[in-house]
C-alpha cells in the first residue's frame, strides 16, 4: 500500500472535511475510522448552522466556516437535508433581552442578517409561541442541516479526489510516523490528524477532552407549525443546576423544524456521565424546557430520544492544530455543540497551518499547546 502524505483519524463531519480540503489542496489522504462516516457524534447531533458569539474567536471561526457552508450547499442543499429556517433567539424576561440586543448588534456589524424583535414581532414571525416573552433576535442566515449525508459526502469527494479510505479499521496507536491500527497493522505517513471526537484522549491522553453528554428527542411529522428555529437566550451556556441525586445539567430549550416536517428538541449538557443511557429525568427536563417555550409541543408525539456524547473543552474552544510534542501529529476535535457548523472552517484553518500559509483568523485561541500546563 502506498504511504499517504497525511492520515486522517476519524471520519466524522470534522474528520471529513478535513481530509476532503487536505486531498483537496494536493496532499494524498488516507481517511481511517471504525465505524462509517457520519457516525458517532456526527449522527446524535441537531446539527444547525449558526453564528454564537460567546467570544470573538467563537464568531470568527463560525462566520469563517458558514461562508464555506454557502458554498457547499449551493449544489448540495438537497443531499444535505438543507433548511434555512432561521434562528430565533427567545428572550424570556428584561435581564434576557438586553442580551438579545447585544447579539443582535454583534452579529449585524460582522454582517451576519440580525434584526431584535419585539415580543410583539416574536409573536408574529412565529405564532407557536407562548405568549408573554420579552423579544428576541432574529438571524435569517442560520439553518439546519442532516450532518451524517454531509459527513459521507465529503468522504466520497476525498474519494473522488484520489484520495483513500479504510472504514472498520480502528486506530490502536499514533505517533510521528504513521498509525498503527486494532489488528496490529502499521500505516506510516507524512502527517496524522486526529479528528475522533471524545475519544481524542484514547489517542492522545494529554489533551484533555471530555465528554459532555447531551439529550434529544425528534417528534413525529407536524408539517408547516414550526417556521425557525427556536433557541433560549440561555443556550450555550455550561453552568448546571443540581438536582438532589443526580449530576449538574445545564438545559436551555433548542427546537429545529426539519425537513420532514418533524421537530428535532434539545438540548442540555450533563458532565461526568461515561455511558450514553438516555435519563428519563434529564430528558424530562429538555422536554419541559421546550414546552415552556412553545407549548403545542405538550400535544406531539414523541417517537424517539437519544443521546450524544459532545467532545468539550475546559476552556469551550475546539483544539485545532499541531500537538505540542508530536511534531507530525495535529488535532482537529473538541467542538462540543459546534462541530457541524465549524467543519469546513476548521478545516481551512487547520490546512492553512499545516500547509504553513496564512491562517485564515487567528490560530492561537485553538492551539493544542495552551493545554500544555492542564492536567489531561
Amino acid at each position: 500500500m502506498k504511504h499517504p502524505d497525511v492520515i486522517v483519524v476519524g471520519a466524522g463531519i470534522v474528520g471529513a472535511a478535513c481530509a476532503a480540503e487536505l486531498q483537496a489542496l494536493g496532499r494524498d489522504v488516507l481517511l481511517v475510522d471504525a465505524n462509517h462516516p457520519g457516525g458517532g457524534v456526527t449522527a446524535a447531533g441537531m446539527g444547525h448552522l449558526v453564528a454564537l458569539d460567546e467570544t470573538d474567536d467563537e464568531l470568527d471561526l463560525c462566520l469563517l466556516s458558514l461562508a464555506r457552508w454557502d458554498e457547499y450547499l449551493s449544489t448540495r442543499a438537497g443531499l444535505a437535508e438543507h433548511v434555512r429556517c432561521g434562528t430565533l433567539w427567545v428572550a424570556e424576561d428584561d435581564a434576557q433581552m438586553a442580551q438579545a440586543r447585544v447579539r443582535a448588534g454583534r452579529l449585524a456589524r460582522r454582517g451576519w442578517d440580525a434584526a431584535e424583535l419585539s415580543g410583539a414581532q416574536l409573536a408574529r414571525v412565529e405564532p407557536a409561541l407562548r405568549a408573554g416573552l420579552a423579544g428576541g433576535v432574529r438571524v435569517a442566515r442560520d439553518g439546519v442541516v442532516y450532518p451524517p449525508a454531509v459527513a459521507r459526502s465529503l468522504a466520497e469527494t476525498l474519494v473522488a479526489l484520489g484520495g483513500r479510505t479504510r472504514f472498520g479499521a480502528a486506530v490502536a496507536r499514533v505517533d510521528d510516523v504513521g498509525v498503527t491500527l486494532a489488528d496490529g497493522e502499521r500505516i506510516d505517513a507524512g502527517d496524522v490528524v486526529v479528528a475522533t471526537g471524545a475519544a481524542v484522549t484514547r489517542l492522545l491522553p494529554d489533551m484533555p477532552i471530555f465528554p459532555r453528554k447531551g439529550h434529544l428527542a425528534i417528534t413525529a411529522r407536524y408539517p408547516r407549525r414550526l417556521s425557525h428555529q427556536v433557541v433560549s437566550m440561555d443556550y450555550g451556556q455550561t453552568e448546571g443546576q443540581t438536582e438532589a441525586g443526580s449530576d449538574a445539567v445545564a438545559v436551555a430549550a433548542n427546537v429545529q423544524p426539519r425537513i420532514t416536517g418533524q421537530w428535532l428538541i434539545g438540548s442540555c449538557r450533563q458532565d461526568g456521565i461515561r455511558h450514553a443511557d438516555v435519563d428519563p429525568r434529564v430528558l424530562a427536563r429538555v422536554l419541559r424546557s421546550a414546552i415552556a417555550l412553545l407549548p403545542c409541543l405538550a400535544d406531539m408525539k414523541i417517537i424517539r430520544s437519544w443521546t450524544g456524547m459532545r467532545p468539550a473543552t475546559y476552556d469551550g474552544r475546539p483544539v485545532i492544530g499541531r500537538h505540542p510534542t508530536l511534531e507530525r501529529v495535529w488535532v482537529a476535535a473538541g467542538h462540543e455543540g459546534l462541530g457541524v457548523t465549524t467543519a469546513f472552517g476548521t478545516a481551512q484553518l487547520l490546512a492553512d497551518l499545516m500547509l504553513d500559509r496564512p491562517a485564515s483568523i487567528a490560530a492561537a485561541p485553538y492551539s493544542p499547546s495552551r493545554f500544555v500546563h492542564v492536567p489531561a
